[in-house]
C-alpha cells in the first residue's frame, strides 16, 4: 500500500480492498466477538460427534443465520477504507505543506481518522456485537440499534466509545506505523525480474502480516474490556475492575487467539488487497499506454 499520490489516485481501490477484507473477515470477527464477549453458545455435534468447546464459537461463526452481516461488512468497510487511505493521503497532504517530522506526519493522520471513525461506527459495533449473543433475539443491526436506544437511551449507544477508541485508535496506528516502516526496510523488487509481478505481492505479503500481528497482539485487552461493557452497560473503570477481580490477569488474553485471527487477517488483507489492486491497475494503465503509442 503506498503513501504519496497512490492515495490521491486510486481511491476505489483502497474501498474495494477493504470490501473483500471485510466480506472475508466476518465470520472470524463473529467468532472472535463471541469469545472476547464470554457469550454462552451451545454445545455442537456433527454426525453425532460433539465439537471441542474451543472450536464452538468457530462452528456458530460460521453457521447460519449470518446475523448482522451487512452492518459489520459495510461497516468494516467504510471504516478500513477511510483510515487507511486517510492516513495515506494525510500523510502526503502534511508532508507536502512543511511538516518535516516524519512521526508526527505519519502518526497524526491514523490517529485523527480512526477516532472519527470509532465516534461514527459506535451505535453499529455495539449494536454487531450485541447481535452475536446466542440469547439476543432481534434478527438484524437496526433492530438491535432500536432495542438499544428503547433500553438504553440515546447515550447507551455511544456507550463503550472510551475503550473503543482505546482499542481502535492504537490498532491502527500500530498497523500504519508498521506498514510504512516494512515499507522502508524491505529490500525493494528489482524491476527486471522475471517474476517480478510475483516478487511484489511476497513482499506485500510480509508487510502486511507483520502490521496486522502486531496491532492485533497490541489491543486485544482493550477488545475484552469493550466487549464487556457492551454485554453489561457498566462504565469503563468498573468494567476493568470486575474482569480483573473474576479472571485476574487472565483477561487481558481472554480471546487472544480468535482476536489474532480476527484482527491480524482483516487488517493485514486490507493492505495486500490494496497493494495488489493498485499494481494491478497500474499494469493495466502500462499496457493501454503501450497500445496507444503502438
Amino acid at each position: 500500500m503506498g503513501g504519496g499520490s497512490l492515495a490521491k489516485e486510486y481511491p476505489n481501490e483502497y474501498f474495494l480492498a477493504a470490501f473483500g477484507a471485510a466480506c472475508l473477515n466476518y465470520p472470524l470477527w463473529r467468532a472472535s466477538a463471541v469469545g472476547q464477549s464470554g457469550f454462552r453458545v451451545a454445545a455442537v455435534s456433527i454426525g453425532g460427534v460433539g465439537i471441542p468447546a474451543t472450536l464452538t464459537p468457530y462452528v456458530y461463526a460460521f453457521a447460519p443465520p449470518y446475523k448482522g452481516m451487512v452492518g459489520v461488512v459495510l461497516g468494516m468497510t467504510w471504516a478500513r477504507a477511510a483510515i487507511f487511505w486517510g492516513s495515506d493521503r494525510g500523510k502526503e497532504f502534511l508532508q507536502s505543506h512543511g511538516v518535516k517530522n516524519e512521526s508526527i506526519s505519519t502518526l497524526l493522520p491514523p490517529l485523527c481518522v480512526s477516532t472519527m471513525v470509532q465516534c461514527i461506527n459506535q451505535p453499529i459495533v455495539r449494536a454487531s456485537i450485541t447481535l452475536q449473543n446466542p440469547r439476543f433475539n432481534c434478527p438484524d443491526t437496526v433492530s438491535a440499534i432500536k432495542f438499544i436506544y428503547e433500553k438504553y437511551g440515546l447515550r447507551g449507544m455511544w456507550h463503550g466509545t472510551s475503550a473503543g477508541i482505546l482499542k481502535t485508535v492504537p490498532k491502527y496506528c500500530t498497523a500504519v506505523v508498521i506498514k510504512d516502516y516494512m515499507e522502508e526496510v524491505l529490500p525493494p523488487v528489482d524491476p527486471s525480474s522475471p517474476t517480478v509481478d510475483t516478487d511484489r505481492l511476497w513482499r506485500s505479503a510480509a508487510k502486511s502480516a507483520t502490521a496486522g500481528v502486531a496491532g492485533a497482539a497490541l489491543t486485544n485487552p482493550l477488545d475484552v474490556i469493550r466487549n464487556e461493557m457492551f454485554k453489561k452497560n457498566t462504565p469503563l473503570l468498573e468494567t476493568v475492575r470486575n474482569l480483573y477481580k473474576e479472571l485476574g490477569r487472565k483477561f487481558l488474553v481472554r480471546g487472544m487467539g480468535k482476536n489474532m485471527i480476527a484482527v491480524a487477517i482483516p487488517v493485514g488483507s486490507t493492505i495486500f488487497f490494496t497493494d495488489t489492486l493498485i499494481q494491478m491497475s497500474k499494469n493495466r494503465q502500462a499496457r493501454k499506454a503501450q497500445q496507444q503509442s503502438a
